[in-house]
């Protein structure tokens, strides 16, 4: 089967696809990849120099971001993808501006502060499972540390605007989002629907900006219609 690379949101690791990857490991080959770089074009090649020669990509958030650089970068290996919670749209001069005091806190040494105060509240849906989630955002965060935070949060300032490689985009897709998801919201995905003429789009009922970990059942259910799609 082909192999599935999966790419996680910023400040994530794998942890963010624990339920996809327990579901998908027994039939194909699943990669998760870190971000290398401070460009979505530089992060987008130190994946594909190691990814497999074709693959299955799916991508939440950031991770969905650098899965559309990808798809720009080498559209002949990527054979289907899917975008979850994330935004086809370069960013605006004025987030792009808000960026600048969160790097300087956590240059400071305030990272944990920045992503609990700042960041973590905006990820989730009300739920029995809010807490455990944060506290793992939180725990992943920490792990990739406050020089991953500033390359990434560079990375987003800077990025590009994909709309013209979806529109050129013909393999079989997947746009997925958290209903209540007030980062990436419904109408940044039905551009993305409307922009993609082999499109399947699924909104995820009582999940937020993390639904394969709020939803994980209908996230994988999801993803595995994708995946099986001809």
């Amino acid at each position: 089967m082909t192999p599935l690379v999966l790419l996680p949101g910023m400040m994530c690791d794998a942890r963010l696809y624990t339920p996809q990857i327990a579901a998908f490991s027994s039939q194909r080959a699943v990669h998760t990849a870190p971000f290398r770089g401070d460009t979505i074009p530089d992060i987008a090649q130190s994946i594909l120099t190691n990814a497999p020669h074709k693959f299955a990509l799916a991508g939440l958030s950031m991770g969905g971001i650098v899965a559309m650089e990808i798809l720009r970068q080498a559209p002949t290996r990527v054979e289907r993808i899917a975008l979850l919670d994330t935004n086809p749209l370069a960013e605006l001069p004025e987030i792009a501006a808000r960026r600048d005091p969160q790097i300087a806190k956590v240059q400071r040494g305030d990272l944990i502060a920045v992503m609990r105060d700042e960041m973590k509240p905006n990820y989730l849906t009300d739920g029995p499972n809010r807490q455990s989630i944060l506290d793992l955002c939180m725990d992943m965060a920490q792990t990739l540390g406050p020089e991953t935070f500033i390359a990434q949060s560079r990375a987003l300032q800077t990025r590009p605007d994909q709309i013209e490689t979806l529109k050129n985009s013909k393999i079989p897709s997947l746009i997925l989002c958290g209903r209540d998801d007030t980062l990436c919201p419904i109408g940044r995905h039905q551009l993305m629907y409307d922009l993609m003429p082999h499109a399947r789009f699924e909104i995820i009922e009582n999940a937020g900006h993390l639904p394969t970990l709020e939803q994980p059942e209908q996230t994988t259910a999801a993803l595995a219609r994708w995946l099986e799609a001809p």
